[in-house]
């Protein structure tokens, strides 16, 4: 596929990438952090569903695939370029206009904490255009309000194509209201962000 220069251009012109995902997106966010460039300039962020208690390998497992520094997120840590950021489980993560982590333990939202929809919304105060959001598969809406929100301010938004996402509910809802800029399969997100 050929990106058009507009989606390339505002790409490029990112401060922060925004990933966000839940059942079915772990093998396409592994992936992605092994494509990225250890100089890519931005600052990564990975918001994906996670079961509560649950200790898992995930950022063990991103660390290890990953070119640049990954880490899971602390309350109140400023966001750097170049570094990949781990939304941890059973906290809400915020992003401030100081560009800095807040953690926050409020109700789940979507049945989810994590909440895309929260790290999302929160970065459209803080980031406007300078920022890319992906929204993957998902078995729930989380993720779609924040990436409209995200929208609004002027981000780049993208949805994966929900037939090619194992669980297509929550690009569908995305798409839905009209909150992406694109859809895109795998393989055309997977150019982009390598060009």
């Amino acid at each position: 596929m050929a990106l058009d220069k507009n989606i390339s251009d505002r790409w490029h012109n990112s401060d922060i990438l925004l990933l966000g995902g839940s059942a079915g997106s772990f093998k396409l966010l592994f992936h992605i952090v092994k494509i990225l460039p250890p100089n890519l300039n931005k600052a990564v962020v990975v918001a994906m569903h996670r079961k509560k208690n649950y200790l898992s390998e995930v950022e063990k497992l991103f660390a290890d695939g990953a070119g640049m520094s990954t880490v899971e997120i602390n309350d109140k840590d400023k966001i750097n370029k170049n570094t990949i950021y781990i939304v941890p489980a059973n906290y809400h993560t915020l992003i401030e206009k100081d560009y800095s982590f807040a953690l926050d333990v409020s109700e789940a939202l979507w049945f989810s904490k994590p909440s895309i929809d929260i790290t999302f919304e929160s970065a459209a105060d803080a980031y406007y255009d300078k920022c890319t959001a992906i929204l993957f598969s998902g078995a729930n809406q989380d993720g779609a309000e924040g990436l409209l929100k995200l929208k609004k301010a002027g981000s780049l938004t993208i949805a994966q194509h929900p037939e090619d996402a194992v669980m297509p509910e929550m690009p569908q809802a995305a798409i839905d209201i009209s909150a992406a800029d694109y859809v895109l399969r795998a393989e055309e997100i997977y150019e982009l962000l390598k060009s």
